[in-house]
């Protein structure tokens, strides 16, 4: 019987190779690989630590101080909760601010979403030129919340503007809208609805996605087109609803540049148009206080915080899903 010699796993030759020199050359390759995706990463990660992460928890500190821009942040002096304590109990125009954001948001996205919504139901109609007519109705919301568009709004509703001649063919007398107490915040209420392009385009791609089998069953059971849009075309839109609704009441809240213009600055008339985001700035970059007004910031924060979790707690009850299970 002949004998044979199990290789020696130490040679160098063809017929072995070594298990460390395998371990050590993937995990070369690993380390080149991980090495390589923190290079590609290293933009994001320096713009969200530059400025996201340290603005924010320099904003947090600023707001125990009384920090003024013009003060060193060495020589700042802590004062603790004052400023929330400031905000919460002797700040009226804080207050007022409030009050005109919540009016803004409960009123401008509603009516947002719904014109939003409506025309998408016109829209989702495969007839000649419908393309146009959907760009069209999108191009507002391109323009966004620019300070040219919010000029041109305050020009079209002001006394000798657009708006009054086109009452003016009717008999009926205008008024200086964008100057008048009891109308400046519903001018910015309209721009906001006029904007409704984005939900739109999310709501036609909503409705793409529902079975017309659905449609076609209701349709036999005897129901009409009001019934089918209730008890079909609601319930299968409800996920896209729900985050419209999310985004568009945290882009309610976060108004500013029309506040802005239309008011120089100031959030006149008489504090009319004095949003939350506009009260925030005027606080420190006109008052100069910055300490307060990043306390004002931090408070902002948490009620978007709290909007948003009030949501999702509420959303798995009226939110279904195709899969049929609700989140």
């Amino acid at each position: 019987m002949a004998l044979t010699t199990a290789p020696d796993p130490t040679r160098r030759g063809t017929g072995s190779v070594r298990p460390d020199a395998n371990r050590r050359g993937t995990g070369r390759i690993r380390h080149g690989e991980g090495l390589a995706g923190y290079v590609f990463l290293s933009p994001w990660l320096i713009g969200l630590m530059g400025i996201t992460a340290i603005p924010m928890l320099l904003s947090l500190y600023l707001s125990f101080t009384n920090y003024d821009i013009l003060t060193p942040l060495s020589e700042v002096e802590w004062v603790g909760l004052a400023n929330y304590e400031r905000m919460f109990t002797s700040d009226p125009s804080w207050w007022h601010s409030v009050r005109v954001t919540l009016s803004f948001a409960l009123i401008a996205v509603p009516l947002k979403l719904a014109a939003a919504l409506g025309v998408a139901l016109l829209l989702n109609r495969a007839w000649r030129g419908v393309g146009l007519f959907r760009g069209l109705f999108y191009l507002p919301s391109l323009l966004g919340g620019s300070v040219a568009l919010a000029i041109v709004w305050v020009n079209m509703f002001n006394r000798d503007g657009a708006f009054n001649s086109f009452l003016a063919l009717f008999g009926i007398q205008g008024k200086p809208w964008v100057n008048d107490p009891d109308w400046a915040l519903e001018t910015l209420m309209v721009l906001a609805i006029w904007q409704f392009g984005a939900p739109m385009v999310i709501f036609l791609a909503g409705l793409k996605q529902v079975p017309t089998e659905l449609y076609e069953a209701a349709a036999v059971d005897g129901a009409g087109k009001f019934r089918q849009f209730v008890n079909v075309t609601l319930p299968m839109l409800s996920p896209v609803i729900f985050f419209n609704l999310v985004l568009e009441t945290i882009n309610g809240f976060q108004g500013f540049t029309a506040a802005f213009v239309l008011s120089n600055g100031t959030g006149g008339p008489v504090d009319s148009t004095l949003m939350y985001t506009l009260n925030l700035y005027i606080t420190g970059f006109t008052d100069l206080e910055m300490g307060y007004a990043s306390a004002m910031a931090w408070v902002f924060l948490i009620a978007i915080a709290i909007i948003t979790v009030v949501f999702f707690s509420t959303g798995r009850f009226w939110v279904h899903y195709s899969d049929g299970e609700d989140r």
